[in-house]
């Protein structure tokens, strides 16, 4: 029966509005985050109730949804008031690829759309695998280190370390991408990049524009081979850093579109 599934629901970040309405269940959404551009129709058809660390509390209750939807610790105290506003929150915390197939799976039958689901993972996983193939052959694999942020300076999360590896190069601070906090994940000495030797270095900074000239000026980075070789790139934040459906397509393509050029035609 129609009751048995949430009709009127909050997304409180972009991945699960993207997914919704990939699923064709945007008539569900009664509300969005503002920080949203994916698909670019949300902005026009939904009201923004939202940022990530805010959210206007009377607002969502007004709009008397019966699911609410957020994401990671950082939501925690939006979560909580919102519980004790008599709503139901439902905060997803996923951080590796894996995880955001089995969250695809989870808010699919949270709804009752079980079929449309089951379709939608299958085309992501095969969009998955066939850059997964293409990476594999490629002629060799970069060293890439991606930047979360520059001050401080924060590595990749653990779904675009994996991303990277899929695509076909090499996290530069893997064993940083374990860590699901960004305070986790701060270099504390840039020189320590320099060490790596990163043949390819990616800015996705939320928020603000990526400004390689920035990157290349830093005390010591003069030699690091991506610096040397203008191997300075932009992936915008929204294609990567939401843990969703854009990362997985979009941002997975970008990531592997600038490992094969180096690998096929950069340098040495």
């Amino acid at each position: 029966m129609k009751d048995r599934y949430p009709e009127r629901i909050v997304c409180l970040t972009e991945e699960t509005t993207e997914t919704l309405y990939l699923l064709g269940q945007e008539h569900r959404i009664v509300g969005i985050s503002g920080f949203t551009v994916r698909p670019p129709r949300a902005r026009k058809e939904k009201p923004k109730v939202s940022s990530f660390l805010s959210a206007k509390t009377d607002r969502i209750v007004a709009l008397k949804p019966d699911l609410v939807l957020g994401f990671s610790d950082l939501q925690a105290d939006i979560a909580a008031e919102l519980v004790r506003q008599g709503l139901e929150v439902h905060v997803f915390n996923h951080r590796s690829v894996a995880e955001i197939f089995r969250t695809i799976a989870v808010l699919g039958g949270m709804i009752g759309c079980e079929r449309k689901t089951t379709e939608l993972l299958a085309e992501l996983e095969q969009g998955v695998e066939a850059v997964r193939s293409a990476g594999a052959n490629l002629p060799r694999r970069p060293r890439v280190f991606f930047e979360e942020w520059d001050e401080p300076l924060i590595s990749a999360i653990r779904w675009v370390s994996e991303l990277i590896e899929i695509a076909g190069g090499q996290d530069c601070f893997p064993e940083l991408a374990a860590c699901s906090l960004g305070k986790d994940r701060i270099i504390a000495d840039p020189l320590e990049v320099v060490r790596r030797e990163p043949d390819i270095i990616i800015g996705s900074w939320c928020g603000k524009k990526f400004r390689p000239e920035r990157v290349a000026e830093r005390p010591g980075w003069e030699k690091v081979p991506a610096v040397v070789n203008r191997e300075l790139h932009e992936i915008k934040s929204p294609l990567i850093l939401q843990p969703g459906p854009a990362a997985l397509t979009d941002g997975l393509h970008a990531l592997h579109k600038i490992i094969a050029d180096w690998a096929t035609t950069g340098s040495a």
